[in-house]
């Protein structure tokens, strides 16, 4: 082709709205063509050979969604120039498919499209298809519906082809046709993203053609939905970003998210967009209250993400979103506590503990555990953290001898510290949700058992892969679990002395 496909997109940005977000490049165009057009290949692994016969010699191997220059025939073999390795051969006629590459062929090319678009595996064909159809189209389609329908098609082919790449296996036959089918979609100018999450790669789209979707005022309600789904995937957020960009990355998530009406999207659909804005919104509360836990905007953000929470209809979830279900309930749960204001510590009675927090070193929360006889600037222990102290969840036992607090280290990640008496005075120990890396999770206090000894612990995480829910009778010392279930109904214990409050107020149990 002779057109650029970045003059035939300005057409659709000088009709729409930019879009907050820096702009990658747009697909490449399909190789320039000659009077006899050009095709792309539909098979994998389809030889390019020196002359029209099955023994010549192989020049390259080619991959489904290349686009060659058609130069010739002989008999059943197509002659073609490849620009990309710049070499010409001959390749068999069934192993490709000719496109003229003209306005009249818009509208087929657009038919394959959207038949392909639903077929997993053939998305490097997929792309190859829609730059055709870029190049072929009018400017004048591409800011309407069509080109709506080619953006948001070519941004699930993307997406897609990265989500497979991430759980491929290095090594295996399918891990390097992925690896191929990357190369095929770097070659039309789509980017993506690698990161490495413990020990693996994460692959991600850039989102070019769902920026642009989203940026179009004929886009309808389910594409601006698939659109802000993909760009606001949790996994594909830098994690060696800083603290201050993260922040940043999550304002324009929310923004992204805010884009879509979701009142008349399919059910399972509408669930899928609450459930990202109720993680979203939990992370924002998170990062604010890092700044500062008494600022109003915190406990509006975490209430934001619990009416999203809320709006989810478990009805229509599908079984291949209860993880995310899940998840974002961890997510909410974990700043549940903004919701409830911190009020002033009473006074000290004898010899039961109170709660203070003070700043430490720049970042950091200090815990002070005092008492009548120990006061601030002797505390009967201090503590210090770079997390969130969530002072309104501190809870003492009857007997005066234990502490429960929430304490959230990072995004979706809330720890339960239980300060308690020993004979060589108070100690501080830290129950996490799980013992893994940490990923999504909340443990959280649930009730304390007469006697000074025990107390109720709710714990749910995620981690290396595996998602777990128990609650739990713990031994104070040594926070050993002396009883753990997956149904709060068969601990006699739990039924009895769970916390009114927290029975009330808790995720843990929906």
């Amino acid at each position: 082709m002779n057109a650029n496909l970045a003059t035939l997109l300005a057409a659709v940005a000088s009709a729409t709205v930019t879009v907050a977000a820096e702009a990658a490049p747009v697909p490449a165009p399909v190789a320039a063509t000659n009077a006899q057009g050009s095709a792309i290949v539909v098979q994998d692994q389809a030889s390019l050979r020196a002359a029209p016969r099955d023994g010549a010699q192989q020049q390259a191997s080619l991959w489904k969604g290349e686009v060659l220059e058609v130069r010739g025939e002989r008999l059943d073999y197509l002659q073609v120039w490849d620009h990309k390795r710049e070499r010409g051969g001959f390749i068999r006629a069934s192993d490709v498919r000719r496109m003229a590459l003209t306005e009249a062929e818009g509208p087929a090319l657009l038919a394959v499209m959207r038949f392909v678009q639903d077929t997993p595996g053939a998305e490097a064909l997929g792309i190859g298809l829609t730059a055709a159809y870029l190049q072929a189209a009018p400017a004048k389609a591409l800011a309407g519906v069509e080109g709506a329908q080619a953006f948001d098609a070519l941004g699930t082919f993307a997406d897609r082809l990265a989500r497979r790449a991430s759980v491929a296996v290095p090594g295996k036959a399918s891990g390097a046709t992925l690896s191929a089918h990357l190369d095929v979609a770097n070659g039309y100018g789509v980017r993506f993203a690698t990161y490495e999450v413990e020990g693996r790669m994460q692959v991600c789209y850039e989102g070019e053609a769902f920026r642009r979707l989203l940026a179009m005022p004929v886009a309808d309600a389910e594409q601006r939905a698939r659109a802000a789904l993909a760009l606001t995937r949790p996994e594909c957020i830098n994690p060696d970003l800083p603290a201050h960009e993260r922040a940043k990355v999550t304002t324009w998530q929310a923004d992204v998210l805010e884009r879509v009406d979701v009142a008349n999207l399919p059910g399972y659909l509408r669930n899928r967009v609450q459930m990202r804005r109720a993680s979203v919104w939990g992370a924002s509360a998170f990062q604010q209250a890092r700044k500062n836990a008494t600022d109003p905007a915190v406990a509006a953000a975490a209430a934001r993400a619990l009416t999203e929470l809320s709006g989810v209809s478990k009805a229509e979830l599908p079984d291949e979103d209860q993880a995310a279900y899940n998840d974002a309930a961890m997510r909410v749960s974990a700043v549940r506590w903004a919701l409830v204001p911190a009020t002033a510590p009473a006074a000290a009675a004898g010899n039961r503990p109170t709660l203070l927090t003070e700043p430490g070193a720049p970042g950091e929360t200090c815990v002070l555990l005092v008492d009548a006889q120990h006061s601030a600037k002797a505390p009967l222990l201090r503590r210090c953290t770079y997390g969130v102290v969530w002072a309104a969840s501190a809870s003492t036992n009857r007997e005066g001898t234990a502490v429960a607090l929430a304490v959230q280290p990072m995004e979706g990640w809330r720890e339960l510290w239980v300060l308690r008496k020993t004979q060589g005075g108070w100690l501080a120990d830290v129950l996490p949700p799980a013992a893994a890396t940490p990923e999504t999770g909340v443990a959280e206090w649930a009730g304390w058992v007469p006697g000074g000894q025990q107390m109720l612990v709710a714990r749910e995480a995620r981690g290396q892969g595996r998602y777990r829910k128990s609650f739990e009778v713990v031994r104070l010392e040594g926070l050993t679990t002396e009883r753990v279930t997956g149904d709060v109904a068969a601990l006699p214990l739990f039924q009895r002395w769970q916390d009114p409050a927290w029975k009330r107020e808790t995720l843990s149990l929906r």
